[in-house]
């Protein structure tokens, strides 16, 4: 019978440093998961989780884990199955029901459809838009070509970018001799 205080592991004859290692290691609390071309945390909830997706809001995020039932359940907890299920409702909201108004893309200008866009697909059609305006050379595209502010804020004290203007005064020239 072991004496009480004595670790088990010490009556065989083995140091305390080897009674750490033979225990099991304690569950990983954060898992990294690689979902839509984004790392998400997998030990969030799928709602907090999938908005760091460029192109989710929070108000998306809420409606696809509503509509696809995850709503009480982290990511990391989701069987491969529902990881396709949740993928294909983030890259087709409209399929599971979501309303046309939440979508990030309405009526493009070429093609007059309404899709959404997520990840490296948002941030392309944006820098695609902008050079679109840099061709026509409309008030837009040439204020981003100037870069200067598109939407009208005032240029006067903001918008610099390193050119410091301020009062100086001139020097004074040392006295003449007499």
């Amino acid at each position: 019978m072991a004496e009480q205080g004595k670790n088990p592991a010490q009556e065989k004859g083995k140091s305390p440093e080897a009674a750490k290692q033979a225990r099991p290691a304690p569950p990983r609390e954060t898992q990294i998961i690689r979902f839509v071309e984004t790392n998400l945390d997998g030990s969030k909830p799928v709602q907090e989780a999938i908005r760091r997706i460029d192109g989710i809001s929070f108000m998306l995020s809420n409606a696809i884990a509503k509509q696809c039932g995850f709503t009480g359940k982290k990511l990391g907890q989701l069987s491969d199955g529902e990881m396709k299920r949740l993928e294909e409702a983030i890259l087709n909201p409209q399929t599971i029901g979501i309303p046309v108004w939440m979508l990030n893309r309405r009526n493009e200008p070429l093609t007059g459809k309404t899709r959404h866009l997520t990840a490296s697909q948002l941030e392309f059609t944006h820098k695609m838009d902008i050079n679109e305006l840099k061709k026509m050379k409309c008030y837009r595209g040439v204020r981003h070509i100037q870069g200067q502010p598109v939407r009208g804020q005032r240029t006067r004290s903001s918008f610099r970018k390193g050119k410091s203007v301020g009062v100086r005064r001139k020097k004074e020239a040392p006295a003449a001799k007499k």
